[in-house]
């Protein structure tokens, strides 16, 4: 749907103020998931749909993935997501509200979290250019990380990716002092009818939590990955007809995830793994 290059630029040239309900702004987010491998910088194509109501953001890899996945189910076919690493949470922030909604799945459960959209920001008289529009420079302090914004009064709408808002216009380059996460908008288009994201029941679960539970079950999740599993695997025969304990395979498991945990040490919000 959309190429990182040239064709995707020419969006942004899309004429902002139209009558549309829906603009819809395109961002590239670049980011290293391994800090002991910070050559390895990943991409993956963001989209913040903003309306007269809310904005929503999400990944545009994942947004095709639920949108087939939909569709398929309605035909009675029962497809499988892509085996692909894509982002997999959702961002809904509430206009004329001090508060957003974090959509993230841990494990088989998937997680509605209630934030508040409180970020202090300092302006500084630093001016630039981000695909044609002119921009100042900001800087804040979330997550554990310090924050450097560039956003454009030209844009009058107080958001921009992530849970980054609060700012006299949106925000359309923000990196953190690292360099190690990026989001910079790439592409702008109008959408005219609105937008409704394809929701899926896939999960086993689904919980309302605010933002100090959801810490905890996600730093419980990183420690005990496998937890869920346990007391739901039997003991089973595999194909050399050896017995293989069901506790065992747990543990396998859960070793086999701790690893691929480990190499995902440098997340957007570094503060919850401390």
């Amino acid at each position: 749907m959309y190429k990182i290059g040239l064709s995707i630029l020419l969006f942004c040239f899309f004429y902002l103020y139209s009558n549309a309900q829906t603009k819809e702004f395109v961002f590239e987010y670049k980011y290293v998931s391994d800090t002991t491998n910070m050559n390895n910088k990943e991409t993956e194509l963001m989209i913040l749909n903003i309306d007269k109501e809310k904005s929503q953001f999400y990944g545009l890899q994942k947004y095709q993935s639920d949108s087939t996945l939909l569709a398929d189910s309605k035909k009675g076919i029962m497809s499988m997501p892509p085996n692909q690493k894509m982002i997999n949470y959702r961002i809904i922030k509430y206009k004329n509200t001090n508060t957003l909604t974090f959509i993230t799945p841990v494990s088989h459960n998937l997680y509605f979290v209630s934030e508040k959209k409180e970020m202090k920001w300092t302006l500084l008289k630093e001016y630039s250019e981000v695909l044609g529009y002119s921009v100042q420079k900001a800087t804040t302090n979330f997550g554990g990380r310090v924050w450097n914004a560039w956003f454009s009064k030209d844009i009058p709408l107080q958001d921009g990716p992530y849970k980054f808002s609060g700012l006299p216009g949106l925000i359309l380059k923000i990196s953190d002092s690292t360099d190690s996460h990026s989001f910079e908008l790439i592409g702008i288009r109008n959408i005219e009818n609105d937008f409704i994201y394809p929701e899926l029941k896939n999960y086993s679960n689904k919980f309302e939590v605010n933002y100090k539970q959801y810490s905890k079950i996600y730093k419980d999740y990183r420690k005990n990955p496998a937890s869920d599993l346990v007391g739901k695997i039997p003991d089973y025969k595999d194909a050399e007809g050896k017995l293989i304990r069901g506790q065992q395979k747990v543990r396998e498991i859960e070793n086999m995830m701790k690893e691929e945990l480990k190499k995902d040490n440098n997340i957007l919000e570094i503060d919850l793994l401390r």
